[in-house]
């Protein structure tokens, strides 16, 4: 994989995805590569304003580039279901799990669950599953389909507590954004143990985008005017992390390139930080059987989402 790069991806022709968060930063760019080379993108996003002129720019750049704004509110399981059920295709090739919040100050979702569990895992889960048929009527296809999910190498801040998945006993913003980052690579971890027990030619993999500078990292100072971190976040930004563009290429790799395997996890190859796409370190917990079903199971419970279609 060493030099991989957006130059690499194959022909998307005749696919179609679904990139969450693609208003900004790397769901921007993962929608936009995609999109080149000939995709069919539904840019799910919260802000109608912000997808709006994130079409706006892909059309400019590339008038014709197949692209559309659905909305989609991940802390809001009713917006979550209405996302999938106007989805007006029935075959999906891919979907990008990218949308994400980053050590904000204690929340929670309209359905009560805290902020960054509820949208980074618990909305996806609930997306993943509601769109399931649609990614197995794509798997005769010559590539499959897959879903990939971003997480971080801030996932080594902590596993989950099953006993606190909303984080109701102690909250420390840092921790739980790292057990939401854990919660994704469980959930990948499960979903590709139960798609291959189905035999289902969906390929379940996760990747990581090591330091990139996005506006993730000032979103929460921003929201509690904590000017000072906020220039913090952004001077870090400019000087050690790396391009939006270079931070979208481990998802993009995990979710083109040829022989990726389920559960897998790309990251940039130098130290998780940067540098072109490669196998990264995870922790063991991410891989542990017994809590990915536990989380499974609560996930389930939480949301009303049922994967049925793997039952059968």
């Amino acid at each position: 994989m060493s030099g991989w790069s957006a130059h690499d991806i194959p022909d998307q022709s005749g696919r179609t995805a679904v990139v969450t968060g693609a208003n900004s930063g790397l769901g921007y760019v993962t929608a936009r590569e995609l999109a080149r080379k000939g995709a069919r993108v539904v840019l799910a996003c919260r802000s109608e304003t912000r997808g709006q002129e994130a079409v706006r720019l892909l059309r400019a750049e590339m008038p014709f580039a197949e692209v559309e704004l659905r909305p989609l509110d991940l802390g809001d399981l009713a917006s979550v279901r209405e996302f999938a059920e106007a989805l007006p295709y029935e075959r999906l090739d891919l979907l990008v799990n990218n949308a994400g919040v980053m050590a904000l100050p204690y929340g929670t979702t309209v359905d009560g669950f805290e902020t960054q569990f509820g949208v980074n895992h618990l909305g996806h889960f609930a997306l993943t599953g509601l769109l399931l048929p649609a990614l197995l009527a794509a798997q005769d296809r010559p590539a499959g389909a897959r879903v990939v999910t971003v997480s971080s190498m801030a996932h080594l801040l902590g596993n989950i507590d099953p006993g606190d998945l909303n984080s109701e006993k102690r909250y420390r913003r840092w921790v739980a954004y790292g057990r939401s980052k854990t919660a994704n690579l469980l959930f990948t971890h499960e979903l590709a143990r139960r798609l291959g027990a189905a035999g289902a030619d969906v390929v379940a993999a996760a990747a990581h985008p090591g330091y990139a500078a996005t506006n993730l990292q000032t979103a929460g100072p921003r929201a509690e005017g904590r000017r000072g971190a906020e220039r913090l976040m952004a001077l870090g930004n400019r000087v050690f992390a790396q391009p939006a563009e270079a931070g979208a290429l481990p998802a993009l790799h995990a979710a083109t390139a040829p022989g990726v395997r389920p559960d897998s996890f790309t990251g940039p190859s130098l130290a998780m930080w940067r540098g072109a796409p490669g196998s990264s370190r995870r922790a063991p917990w991410t891989v542990d059987d017994r809590a990915g079903e536990l989380l499974w199971t609560a996930s389930e419970q939480l949301t009303g989402v049922s994967y049925d279609a793997l039952k059968a």
